[in-house]
């Protein structure tokens, strides 16, 4: 068994695709201490950087891997999945009439009850003011316009998106891996 030395939960690995781009940025690709540990037993990943912290077992030690890899190439999906996770993301986490970022709902463009259905090309982001503000009204009716004209979004254009909204904790080790433009955590 091993025992955790000084490592905390706060130890999790980059997990990477076999040609070291982020399996995903939002939410970023990211394995617990143990998981990833497991992961190098079962020969599945390769280890590319190490935290400075130390795991061990009565005959084994070994550092913990801040960075990994996949042996196997998984191939990234190329329609991405409609879900309103991926809705906010592809408006930004904005709500597409004022701009809040608060209480965000999903609003049809045109209203169900006048046959709008819900698809990437109707469904919009929307604060809860303005989706009661707009109600079951026409855009123009309302005179309510969404910024951006839903669509039916890229995985590239998704990707993109989660660059823009990099999590609180990002390990120096992880630099060259990605691609933000914030500091990076010692």
């Amino acid at each position: 068994m091993l025992t955790a030395e000084r490592v905390p939960d706060h130890c999790p690995a980059l997990v990477l695709n076999a040609d070291y781009r982020p399996l995903s940025y939002f939410p970023l690709s990211l394995w617990s201490w143990q998981d990833t540990i497991k992961a190098v037993f079962l020969e599945r990943v390769n280890i590319v950087e190490e935290y400075d912290r130390v795991v061990r077992s009565v005959d084994f030690e070994m550092r913990v891997p801040s960075v990994v890899s996949l042996k196997t190439f998984v191939k990234p999906v190329r329609n991405p999945a409609f879900t309103r996770f991926n809705v906010f993301l592809r408006d930004r986490f904005e709500c597409q009439y004022c701009s809040s970022n608060e209480d965000l709902t999903f609003d049809h463009v045109i209203p169900r009850s006048r046959g709008g259905r819900t698809t990437w090309e109707n469904v919009v982001a929307a604060c809860a003011r303005c989706n009661l503000l707009k109600g079951g009204r026409m855009p123009d009716r309302a005179h309510m316009h969404p910024k951006n004209f839903p669509h039916r979004p890229s995985v590239t254009e998704l990707q993109r998106n989660g660059r823009m909204f990099p999590p609180n904790y990002l390990h120096q080790s992880w630099a060259d891996y990605l691609y933000w433009d914030s500091e990076l955590e010692p």
